[in-house]
Order: C-alpha cells, then structure tokens, then sequence
C-alpha cells in the first residue's frame, strides 16, 4: 500500500500540468468571439473593397466619355465605354483609322487607367446610314437564330453589331456553348467577325474556389 500512494500523486500531479496544454487546443469562448468579430470585420472589408471598385469604374467611365466628348479628332458620338477594373473597353464606330487612334491615346491618357481595349470599327460618314441599316438586320437576324437553337435559346447574351461585327457578352453554362454561339453568329449573312466575351459558370466556379482556398 505504501508505493500507491506516491504513483497516485503523480498520476494527480501529471493530470494538472497537462490541464493548461489540454485547455489551450481548445478555444475558449472569448477567442470564438473574437474570430466571428475579425471574420465579420473581412466581410465588411471585402464589400466595401467592391463597391470602391465599381464606383472607380464608373467614374472612369465617366471621365472617359467626357474626353472622347470633347476631343474633335474622335467625334465620339457613336462610341460606347466601359470599364472593369480599371480596363477600358472602346465600341462603336468613328470616321477613320486617325479617329481610332486617337480615342486609344485619350482613354489612356485618362488618370488611373490600366489599359486601353479599342474594339472601334472605322466606317466612312458616307458609308453609316447604310451600315447602321444594315447592322439592325444583323442583330435581329442573330436574336433570332440563338432562340432557334436549343443549345443557345435559355442563354441570356447579348449581342452588339457594330459595322458587321458582332460583339457578344453575358454569361452562359459552359465554353461548348460559348463556342456555339460564335458558330452561329458567325453563319449570319453580313457578320464580319464575332468578338466572344462571353464568360461561362464553370470558370467563374473554378475561379471562385481558388479564391477560397
């Protein structure tokens, strides 16, 4: 009975020194508290990063309206801007290669500008009426082949003509139907070339998770 009695205190002894470490793996109502409150803190963080960020963007879009507005070389009446983190993107039409240039040069020059996206179509003034004609048709005639297809007529795109080019943006399932639709846009009488800028959720998905990880 006499050698229990010291193997007992240091069972007891060993108990009340693990007792910290063992407490310390796990966290403590306070420090729960205080991991909700910081990761709350990054949510509110992160929104207000967005919305910096859409609001940079359309104040650069702004200002880059106003300088093509005011600039006689470009003549910007039928030149569309817009802005995704701080990259320009020009559409329409303008008088001449000269023209186009110069749209390049100003959207650059404006402050905070990253890069310059110019997708102008040069079209002479005697040659728009006729191209304008001859873009509408175009576009209803592109409507109206993606709501005939049945890989395209649930997708939500929009599609711009610009001098018989046909500019497509929105988001679709999958690049096989990002892909058919430039197929079918491109088998449209008078279509030039398709620019693609479709996005597809199965990348915006894969990006999504690399973000998280």
């Amino acid at each position: 009975m006499r050698y229990n009695i010291p193997i007992t205190g240091l069972s007891i002894a060993a108990l009340l020194l693990a007792g910290p470490a063992l407490a310390q793996d796990k966290p403590t109502m306070g420090q729960k508290i205080e991991q909700k409150t910081d990761a709350a803190a990054d949510k509110v963080k992160d929104a207000a990063h967005d919305a910096k960020v859409g609001m940079n963007d359309s104040w650069l879009t702004s200002k880059t309206k106003i300088a093509l507005f005011a600039d006689d070389r470009v003549k910007g009446r039928q030149v569309s801007v817009e802005t995704q983190n701080g990259m320009v993107t020009l559409r329409g039409k303008v008088d001449s290669a000269e023209a186009k240039a110069a749209a390049t040069e100003i959207a650059k020059g404006i402050e905070h500008v990253k890069s310059v996206r110019n997708e102008l179509q040069v079209v002479a003034p005697s040659q728009r009426d006729r191209v304008d004609a001859d873009d509408k048709q175009i576009g209803k005639s592109v409507e109206q082949r993606f709501k005939q297809d049945p890989q395209l007529k649930s997708a939500k795109i929009d599609a711009k003509v610009d001098a018989g080019v046909v500019i497509l943006t929105g988001e679709v399932k999958s690049l096989d139907t990002s892909a058919r639709a430039s197929e079918v846009a491109r088998s449209i009488p008078g279509v030039r070339y398709v620019k693609n800028d479709l996005t597809y959720a199965s990348r915006s998905s894969l990006e999504s998770s690399k973000v998280q990880r």
